[in-house]
């Protein structure tokens, strides 16, 4: 099992980002996928997920109307559109998966959900 993320970078306030995480070694159809992150002293918190169909989405609150979350089954690849980025966005974000469960309708935010991790991609955002 693998999650590789990328696309973070260094990006001015109320500039756009787009994460791009690609996976391997499972059936990437069926499971439920979710982005997280963590700034410097602070826990990882879950940004948004998406069930495995793409059908269901939650979010952050304080993401809502500027973050998508996406994914294209075909190409084993989940998606987070970024836009109008705070610098309260800075953070490493991570994809993950939740293996645990297959074809679940409900998508979460909570760590405890997912079971397999990626690296991270850096996003730093400049006032």
């Amino acid at each position: 099992v693998q999650v590789v993320e990328s696309g973070g970078g260094l990006v001015q306030a109320g500039g756009s980002l787009r994460l791009v995480c690609t996976a391997s070694g499972f059936r990437f159809d069926v499971y439920n996928m979710g982005w997280f992150r963590q700034a410097p002293g602070k826990e990882r918190e879950g940004v948004a997920s998406i069930t495995w169909s793409g059908g269901s989405t939650v979010y952050l609150d304080s993401v809502k109307g500027r973050f998508t979350i996406s994914r294209d089954n075909a190409k084993n690849t989940l998606y987070l559109q970024m836009n109008s980025l705070k610098p309260t966005d800075t953070a490493m974000y991570y994809c993950a998966v939740d293996l645990n469960h297959v074809r679940w309708f409900v998508p979460r935010l909570s760590m405890a959900d997912f079971s397999d991790w990626g690296q991270g991609t850096q996003v730093t955002v400049s006032s």
